[in-house]
């Protein structure tokens, strides 16, 4: 596969006739032509990965498990009164997502069908905060993003019904989702930088419950394999981006990269995240690599702006502003104490990815302050048993099972009531400890932004 990568990478003359009138400024390089077939490749590749996912939730009865069996879903602060689609309506929302995805892979009536299947996904995702998954909110930015890149423009059926189209692109387009996808990476290098995984924790736990993995399998409690993996993922990481432009070190780094994905899916479940990072690690190529896998026929003359044209300018600040926030973001948890895989103050949205392992265990009580009665309630009574477990370990999300576990009650004709939770949570092996104040009544907690005081701080002593 590395050998062919490398015969790819040739850079061969153009078909197209380019009439040269480069332009004159740094600016202008935003706005020069490059290849669109990276482009076009990633947009089939999204598409078809997507659609994978849509089958998905159809083969594994996620649709009902998700949003149909359960009474209520946890939305995302500000977004709360976002709700599933009553009788099949989920259903049909996934049929309709699986014939858009199809149509961005075939890059038909594209312009229409992009920013559909970006709203369509998005909704998902702010139904329920228990179902956060970083490659979620990668797919939502990646969505949006090629509503703005043309990458329906070669070897698609909008090509067809138009042709004669440039089949080149602004290099700002190409470079907006290299930048995209190496912040993915980058962050999610900077992330391990901690003690814990810098040790080979919790690698060590992860690697020791597969030692069944074939061939490898029977080296996972070797300590040489613990920190090859750990630091392995860590400079992978922090080094793909930079050295997948690097041209001596690309096909070596793409291979790396490969490998180092395929191994995550296999060894964990993290679903689709693997394939779309690999196909996006295609964008770092030249763009135009696959010429050789996909020829084609010449094409029209490409005519470059010789100018840099007012709107340019205004391009470049969002972009700039996009990749501020997309940097910014991630960098958040800085403001506030603690450790964020603790507290999870700054852990969403910011590309840690596969970092920690927490082990909790949770009672709930309620008490009748008219009555001073004190009774323990099962959340399993108030939610999903899989609702329960990706809640118990998030202490903001243990404040809205609180609020609703009061709400039921209440209309069941109880008075005022607190809700009060002893929660003993283990991180990456540590002896479990208190994760928040049990005299807290969590339902009475206000929201606000971090740090939350009732939150324990962890104890590595």
């Amino acid at each position: 596969m590395c050998a062919s990568i490398d015969l790819d990478l040739r850079v061969r003359p153009r078909r197209a006739t380019v009439i040269d009138a480069p332009l004159p400024s740094r600016l202008g390089r935003l706005f020069a032509p490059v290849d669109l077939a990276s482009l076009a490749v990633f947009r089939t590749a999204f598409g078809l990965i997507m659609f994978w996912e849509v089958l998905r939730y159809f083969h594994y009865g996620w649709i009902d498990r998700y949003w149909v069996d359960p009474v209520v879903n946890f939305g995302y602060p500000g977004f709360e009164w976002v709700r599933a689609w009553p009788g099949s309506g989920m259903h049909l929302h996934f049929v309709v997502l699986g014939l858009l995805a199809l149509c961005i892979a075939a890059g038909f009536f594209y312009r229409v069908i992009i920013p559909l299947f970006a709203l369509g996904f998005t909704y998902i995702f702010f139904l329920d905060q228990t179902r956060y998954l970083n490659h979620f909110y990668l797919i939502i930015l990646l969505s949006f993003l090629l509503c703005i890149v043309p990458a329906h423009k070669m070897w698609s059926l909008d090509a067809r019904r138009h042709p004669g189209r440039a089949d080149t692109t602004p290099a700002w387009t190409l470079w907006l989702l290299r930048a995209q996808i190496a912040v993915v990476y980058f962050f999610g290098g900077v992330a391990k930088l901690n003690g814990d995984w810098l040790r080979g924790d919790p690698m060590r736990m992860w690697l020791a419950d597969r030692t069944e993995f074939p061939v490898i399998g029977r080296f996972f409690t070797e300590e040489s394999t613990v920190y090859l993996f750990s630091y392995g993922a860590l400079f992978i990481d922090l080094l793909a981006p930079a050295l997948l432009l690097f041209g001596p070190a690309r096909v070596l780094m793409f291979g790396a990269v490969t490998l180092f994905h395929l191994l995550n899916y296999r060894l964990f479940t993290i679903g689709i995240f693997p394939w779309l990072m690999i196909a996006a690690s295609l964008l770092f190529l030249p763009p135009e690599w696959p010429r050789r896998l996909f020829p084609r026929s010449g094409s029209q003359p490409i005519t470059i702006r010789s100018k840099v044209h007012p709107h340019d300018r205004w391009i470049a600040a969002g972009l700039a502003l996009y990749l501020a926030l997309q940097v910014l973001i991630p960098l958040r948890h800085l403001a506030y104490p603690g450790n964020e895989s603790w507290t999870e103050e700054g852990h969403r949205f910011a590309w840690h990815m596969k970092l920690r392992d927490k082990s909790t265990a949770a009672r709930f009580f309620a008490t009748d302050s008219n009555s001073d009665q004190t009774w323990e309630l099962d959340p399993e009574d108030f939610a999903q048993d899989w609702q329960v477990a990706h809640i118990v370990d998030r202490p903001h999300m243990l404040v809205q099972l609180a609020r609703h576990m009061r709400d039921v009650l209440r209309n069941q004709g109880y008075g005022h009531l607190e809700i009060r939770a002893e929660v003993m949570t283990s991180l990456n092996g540590r002896a479990p400890q208190l994760l928040v104040n049990p005299r807290v009544n969590l339902a009475g907690v206000r929201s606000g932004a971090p740090p939350a005081p009732w939150i324990v701080p962890l104890q590595d002593g």
